[in-house]
């Protein structure tokens, strides 16, 4: 078998051309954008992005224009240029702890725009209106109960969140849009208790080694709470231990929704 490398067409170039055509546009998403050697993978392209640097609406080059070299289908170097309706969108999360910033000059080249987690988008999904803790009954009665005790408590680990780590740590409304709500009793707690352990396990690894932020943050102690923070000694040192069920009954994840939404 003979081996030989051919020179193929990637995305940006693909949609710089459909882009092209009459009356065309394309639209690129780069997701997890700076997981990756962002500037590296744009390379001779990154000054080309900016809109004055592209050719015009018609696709004319303008003296502005800015050319970088690619390969073509036959392997030849040529010159090509972005045109003015080709738009690319990147997404990331900046408080990934396994990525560096983004190059500042890279970033430049876009027009930043932060998503933040809103409870009344969770509280309409889960078609619920706004409600005060003060509010929440001593047990569930309704699905009602419970979203409304599950969204205040997110709420409330969010705001948390956002005073002792950033807004960048905050949990996305997301964890509770995984599926339609349901609206019997049972099968809204199985639903909340889904959400809630992504939940958890971002917070426990947001928090690990920091127990007593940990046990502030699930409102251990507090009424109606199942998680209590225990001190003790070990070997001659001190030891902090929250501790709680592994696994809650309906009962006490609603109280623990409860005891957070009003911490």
């Amino acid at each position: 078998m003979e081996l030989r490398f051919t020179v193929s067409e990637g995305t940006l170039y693909r949609a710089a051309q459909h882009a092209l055509q009459p009356d065309g546009a394309s639209l690129v998403i780069v997701d997890e954008i700076n997981r990756g050697p962002a500037v590296a993978a744009f390379g001779p392209s990154l000054v080309a992005l900016e809109s004055d640097k592209r050719l015009d609406a018609d696709g004319a080059f303008t003296p502005q224009t800015q050319t970088f070299e690619l390969l073509d289908g036959d392997g030849n170097v040529v010159d090509f240029a972005l045109p003015a309706h080709l738009y690319l969108l990147g997404a990331m999360n900046q408080a990934d702890s396994s990525v560096e910033p983004l190059d500042v000059a890279f970033l430049r080249r876009f027009a930043p725009f932060a998503l933040r987690p809103k409870i009344q988008v969770l509280l309409k999904h889960l078609s619920v209106e706004s409600v005060e803790a003060e509010a929440l009954p001593d047990s569930a009665q309704s699905a009602e109960d419970v979203y409304r005790a599950v969204a205040l408590a997110w709420s409330v680990i969010n705001r948390q969140i956002g005073l002792v780590r950033g807004d960048a740590y905050q949990i996305g409304h997301g964890v509770f849009m995984f599926a339609e709500p349901p609206q019997g009793l049972p099968e809204a707690c199985a639903y909340a208790r889904a959400g809630w352990e992504m939940v958890r396990q971002h917070v426990d690894e947001l928090f690990f080694g920091d127990t007593r932020s940990l046990a502030a943050l699930m409102a251990a102690d507090s009424a109606g709470s199942p998680y209590k923070l225990e001190e003790s000694t070990f070997g001659a040192q001190h030891v902090v231990q929250l501790v709680g069920p592994e696994k809650m009954s309906d009962a006490e994840l609603f109280r623990m929704l409860k005891s957070i939404a009003r911490s």
